[in-house]
């Protein structure tokens, strides 16, 4: 896997003008025990909800064979994973983010893969304000609390760079500034 700048990361995916081409985006959501999963649309414009994934520290290779065998089902071009922020103090949650990352890098199953960055307030806690109404069982409440946050990665990232105009019709992405 190689980490690339959040707008670098759209732009390589407009070079390419056939959508079937240029590939889609996948939303990580990662936490301590799942990791929500979230795909674009062929024109990486819709985030939709895809799965969860269980985290484990002994099953990153079972994960990577799950990565591997995405990106082919969906012709997945790249990872936006969410990375959770705080401007008061250092965020655990974001070491726990970068250790994953790192932890799927090791393995070796998933080069070429390019990921970036994109980050996360409050999607978790938005989702569940959202759910509450619902009377799920627990544990389908927190699949769907975690594929629904990876959504709302995805989907601000998706809005973010479609709004600064880095569209595959638009030949000279260099001057936008967003």
């Amino acid at each position: 896997m190689r980490y690339i700048k959040p707008l670098t990361l759209f732009q390589d995916l407009a070079k390419t003008t056939n959508a079937l081409e240029r590939g889609r985006l996948l939303g990580l959501d990662v936490g301590d025990k799942y990791v929500g999963l979230a795909v674009s649309d062929p024109d990486n414009k819709i985030a939709k909800p895809l799965s969860v994934l269980l985290r484990k520290k002994f099953n990153i290779e079972m994960m990577a064979a799950d990565f591997t065998s995405l990106i082919s089902e969906f012709s997945l071009s790249g990872f936006v994973v969410g990375f959770p922020f705080d401007r008061q103090r250092p965020s655990p949650d974001g070491a726990q983010v970068k250790i994953f990352v790192d932890d799927l890098c090791k393995t070796g199953k998933l080069e070429g893969v390019k990921y970036t960055y994109w980050i996360e307030s409050y999607t978790s806690k938005n989702v569940d304000l959202l759910m509450q109404p619902l009377t799920l069982h627990p544990v389908e409440l927190k699949t769907m609390l975690d594929k629904f946050a990876a959504v709302g990665i995805l989907q601000g990232y998706l809005d973010y760079v479609n709004r600064c105009g880095l569209r595959p019709d638009v030949e000279d992405h260099s001057a936008i500034v967003c």
